[in-house]
């Protein structure tokens, strides 16, 4: 039996349903969890599937407003990653609510926020018209702050009113975007929009107001300062599932336009390319200089974020051949990035719990005492550094050939100064774990459904890049023009 649009409406939302019985009763065991989310990222893989002869594309009519969605492999590949790593984070939400005191009242509301987070992602994935991707960019930024404010700390509450605020911002650039290319072009639909559109100066204003929002929400370099903030004062499920999915989202949607319509700008494309490596030098020197373990996990991604911005000068004015490495590397190192991500912010979190310590003097002894989740962050250091065989590697390796293919040298730069400190922030975290000679905190002991779950993502990260072949063969049909 082929996949239909009832099977998309179901798998859009299932979470959230699951997410409402959850918060009239939070579950306190793992295994509930598993039994009632399995099914999702079982029906996205049929999905996944389905799709491989051919995308499925529809219209959804409500009154004067005509909805417009389309499924390819690249779309229900993200959607199968979403159902994947939305499973791991709830599955860890329930045994880090037992390891941990939590607000009874803000864990309860975990879970329809996690629910209304997949509902927005899975939006996002299908959508082919601006109001569509509007409507899930807001209903997953609103479900993000939710999540950001549930500690109920001071902290919290100041981090998560500012990336309210940040979030504000970009949304009224990106409706003044949308109304830009409304009162010019007459329509919403992208493919429409790619039929009609010229690249005159109302096109490029409406793109650069729609990029700026984009890049705001998704904290590229340099409207990036509210990442590092919340990361500090989140739980650390919200924090996997945020520096895995989020973030990621806002790049989707901006590569979506670009190719939409501006595909052969290539003084912008430069633009966003130099801004991406400018990410992944700052994000780096500052995961480096970083006092605390989750300011340098925080700081971490936002330099990894700035390589997917390296597909924007790749992908214009390039021949056909460097286009599709340039696609396959980008996508490759979305979906290896969100794996090892979210492994490292629960590998991080496992490590802060168990000592109770903050900065990363207060590691101490834990090479000894949590072998386990201090092996799991490094598996997940392998893909952020870009050593073989992980995704990472697989992805830098078809960045730098595009790069050489192309004659743009100064990327082959990036990738390596990239890498090199990525491995010197890793490497002081495990240099302060391995100290012996300084005394030892009083450690904690942990759950080990909590360490094997984020070593399940952090070796799924590593096996994607020795498997890439099979994901990618599901971008093939999409192309790049």
């Amino acid at each position: 039996m082929s996949p239909t649009p009832l099977h998309l409406l179901w798998l859009l939302f299932a979470p959230l349903a699951l997410g409402l019985l959850a918060w009239v009763r939070p579950p306190r065991h793992s295994g509930w969890v598993l039994l009632a989310a399995l099914p999702l990222p079982l029906v996205a893989l049929w999905l996944l599937l389905g799709v491989e002869t051919g995308p499925m594309a529809g219209r959804l009519a409500l009154g004067p407003l005509t909805l417009h969605w389309r499924l390819d492999g690249l779309a229900a590949s993200l959607w199968l990653l979403t159902q994947l790593l939305l499973l791991a984070s709830a599955l860890y939400a329930a045994s880090y609510a037992h390891a941990t005191p939590l607000r009874t009242r803000g864990y309860a509301w975990l879970w329809p926020l996690l629910g209304g987070l997949a509902l927005g992602l899975g939006l996002i994935w299908i959508a082919a018209d601006l109001l569509l991707l509007y409507a899930g960019l807001e209903l997953m930024g609103l479900c993000a702050v939710g999540m950001m404010l549930l500690p109920g700390s001071v902290e919290a509450l100041t981090a998560g009113l500012r990336y309210l605020l940040f979030a504000l911002v970009g949304s009224l650039t990106w409706l003044l975007g949308i109304a830009l290319l409304l009162g010019a072009w007459g329509r919403l639909d992208l493919a429409g929009l790619a039929a009609v559109a010229q690249p005159d100066p109302v096109t490029q204003i409406a793109v650069a107001l729609l990029a700026s929002g984009l890049l705001l929400k998704g904290a590229i370099f340099p409207l990036h300062s509210w990442l590092a903030p919340v990361h500090d004062s989140a739980w650390t499920p919200i924090s996997a599932i945020h520096g895995a999915l989020v973030v990621k989202a806002s790049f989707f949607i901006l590569l979506l336009l670009w190719r939409a319509l501006l595909p052969e700008a290539i003084a912008g494309a430069w633009a966003l390319g130099l801004l991406g490596s400018l990410a992944v030098l700052w994000g780096g020197v500052q995961a480096w200089r970083a006092v605390g373990l989750k300011q340098l996990v925080a700081w971490s991604t936002v330099g990894q974020l700035g390589y997917l911005m390296l597909a924007f000068p790749l992908l214009a004015g390039t021949s056909a051949a460097v286009a599709l490495m340039a696609w396959q590397a980008t996508w490759l190192q979305l979906a290896g990035h969100a794996l090892a991500k979210a492994a490292m912010f629960m590998a991080a979190g496992n490590l802060l719990l168990s000592t109770g310590a903050h900065r990363l003097e207060g590691l101490t002894g834990t090479s000894r005492r949590l072998p386990l989740s201090l092996m799991t962050f490094g598996f997940a250091a392998v893909t952020l550094m870009g050593l073989p065989p992980s995704a990472g590697f697989t992805a830098k390796w078809l960045w730098l050939q595009a790069s050489l293919a192309s004659g743009q040298w100064l990327w082959v730069l990036v990738l390596a100064l990239g890498s090199l400190l990525s491995a010197i922030y890793v490497f002081r975290v495990l240099r302060c774990s391995f100290v012996e000679d300084a005394p030892e905190p009083a450690f904690r002991p942990l759950p080990l459904g909590m360490e094997l779950i984020a070593l399940v993502l952090a070796l799924a990260a590593i096996g994607l890049g020795l498997a890439a072949a099979w994901p990618l063969s599901f971008l093939a049909p999409a192309g790049v023009p």
